[in-house]
């Protein structure tokens, strides 16, 4: 049995949706899938924009001050996508839990399993692994999966882009004796 289906991929594909809106239903099925999740109706307009509003509420989540804030605001999204948990072997691939009913449309899957998925992220790895890129003028939003727990940047190009900006600004400072 799965224990828990909705952690780290959920959190991961909100980030993806939240960095890089789809602007198109299908285009939003089309990410879902590739991110590994069965898209089980014809994916509509309504979806979409059942999704965009739950990204927009995600990523109040990523920019809460603190964690008390950022718990409440998780805490609302759950509520709003609440359901009861349920066994099932859909795809045949293992017994695992859903947070939702069955056969929903994909806004309504999504309002559940991000909301579901941030939450466990945040409860099992710590509430500050999710995050922007520390870059200033990157927005990108990251989900810190790391063993350690300190991502502070969305990749290594970000990384080494402040690295070098950091190294750059030492070196040109004079040295007083």
């Amino acid at each position: 049995m799965h224990l828990n289906p909705y952690g780290a991929d959920a959190v991961n594909l909100a980030a993806d949706l939240a960095n890089r809106r789809p602007a198109t239903a299908e285009e939003l099925a089309d990410r879902c899938r590739a991110a590994g999740l069965l898209v089980e109706r014809p994916v509509t307009p309504r979806d979409l924009e059942q999704t965009l509003a739950l990204l927009d509420a995600w990523e109040d989540v990523v920019d809460a001050p603190g964690e008390p804030e950022r718990a409440e605001l998780v805490n609302r999204l759950l509520a709003a996508a609440a359901a009861y948990p349920r066994l099932t072997d859909h795809t045949g691939s293992g017994w695992h839990l859903h947070y939702r009913d069955d056969v929903q449309p994909l806004g309504t899957v999504l309002s559940a399993l991000i909301p579901v998925g941030t939450a466990l992220h945040l409860a099992g790895r710590g509430m500050h692994r999710l995050g922007r890129c520390a870059v200033h003028e990157c927005t990108t939003i990251f989900a810190d999966t790391t063993r350690l727990g300190r991502q502070r940047y969305c990749s290594h190009r970000c990384a080494n882009r402040d690295a070098v900006r950091r190294h750059r600004a030492r070196t040109a400072q004079p040295v007083t004796p």
